[in-house]
């Protein structure tokens, strides 16, 4: 497990910490949920994630969504009638 710093303002602490205190969570338990949810939400932006983390050649994947090249497996076999 990784440890991050974050910095919030006083009010989405607070909301975070009555939060806490009615699902007998902590904070980083709630964080680490809703960073869960939100990241696996948009399957474009998940699939180009999962392609940058499984890349060999940094360089290209760069200039593939610089240039927004990127079709996803599903789209591309939709595309070619595959």
């Amino acid at each position: 497990m990784h440890r991050l710093n974050l910095t919030i303002n006083e009010e989405l602490y607070e909301q975070a910490r009555a939060y806490s205190f009615i699902e007998k969570k902590s904070i980083s338990q709630i964080v680490r949920e809703s960073l869960k949810e939100y990241l696996s939400k948009n399957s474009k932006t998940k699939q180009q994630a999962e392609l940058i983390l499984s890349v060999d050649d940094e360089r290209e994947i760069l200039s593939i969504l610089k240039n927004d090249e990127f079709i996803s497996n599903d789209d591309f076999k939709k595309k070619f009638d595959l």
